[in-house]
């Protein structure tokens, strides 16, 4: 097994996922932070497909992180998946070692709050799926939102979405989660569509990495290879990175620039239910409670991508 980092103490709360897949390669290859758990929640596919795949993303790393199941189905509504997009086992259908470990005793809330307790309020989320399970161990556990010392969120839009016009898929997955969460008085950046759908690779990035010695970057690129096929099937040449660009900005966030606003969420419009309302113009006179990103420096992130991938080898 590899050693951990000696970074900032980092959960992540994720729904792997093909990019959520590479979010937890560059988070554990990282010196910048420390991954002390992760936690799984329905999303891109259904709980148990998610937790299984980051257990088998971790052993394919090398690392002893562990590794707990979360929420099966939204807070209030009904469970939304996307396997068209990330294939029916949520990383593009490639086969991966059966785990030789074991999922964590402890739900994902027990663990979210754990370790916010072991790490006396220096413990930092970054959250690259719905929020169920932080707005769950937000609602048992009142005094979590002072031992969280920032959330680092991919998820939202400041202009418009990708599962519906108006919502992100993360947010309209939960947006009652999202709610709770985005009002909870944490620490908050948002690093939503706005910069998300610029954050982009392309095939030659692709064939670059499966040319790196590595089991960990081969199977990356198998992943992104399945992944580029849907963003082609609609006309695009290439795919966004959401979540990987999210850690990256967790690790240095002189990538993005972030405004501070006030931010909302949308949980019963007809036609916006799941959007983040985000006041640019300061119409509502609301306090800011969100650092919003809406601009990134691409060629720093696919910089810093390539440096934690060829960690590996």
């Amino acid at each position: 097994m590899r050693d951990q980092k000696t970074g900032r103490p980092v959960l992540l709360d994720c729904d792997p996922g093909i990019d959520d897949a590479l979010a937890i390669f560059m988070a554990l290859a990282s010196d910048e932070l420390k991954v002390e758990a992760i936690t799984t929640v329905a999303g891109n596919v259904p709980v148990e497909h998610t937790a299984r795949n980051a257990l088998q993303l971790v052993e394919l790393a090398g690392f002893d992180v562990e590794v707990a199941a979360g929420a099966s189905d939204p807070l209030y509504s009904k469970k939304k998946t996307a396997e068209s997009v990330h294939g029916k086992n949520g990383i593009g259908d490639i086969i991966l070692n059966p785990p030789k470990g074991a999922l964590s005793c402890r739900t994902a809330r027990e663990l979210i709050y754990q370790k916010a307790l072991e790490q006396a309020g220096d413990l930092e989320i970054i959250a690259t799926g719905p929020l169920t399970n932080l707005a769950s161990a937000l609602m048992i556990y009142p005094d979590l939102r002072n031992l969280i010392s920032h959330i680092w969120l991919m998820g939202g839009s400041a202009y418009s979405g990708n599962r519906t016009p108006a919502a992100e898929f993360n947010i309209y997955a939960d947006p009652h989660a999202a709610s709770i969460v985005f009002e909870s008085g944490i620490p908050l950046t948002m690093c939503g569509l706005d910069v998300t759908n610029k954050a982009l690779i392309f095939k030659e990035d692709i064939e670059r990495l499966a040319g790196y010695d590595s089991d960990v970057a081969k199977k990356s690129a198998e992943m992104l290879t399945w992944y580029l096929g849907f963003y082609n099937s609609f006309g695009f040449k290439g795919l966004a990175m959401h979540d990987p660009f999210t850690v990256a900005a967790a690790i240095d966030p002189t990538l993005i620039e972030t405004k501070h606003l006030f931010v909302d969420v949308e949980t019963v419009g007809e036609f916006t239910r799941g959007q983040t309302v985000v006041d640019l113009l300061n119409v509502s006179g609301k306090k800011p409670n969100v650092q919003v990103a809406l601009e990134l420096d691409n060629t720093r992130f696919l910089s810093l991508f390539e440096k934690l991938m060829r960690f590996y080898g």
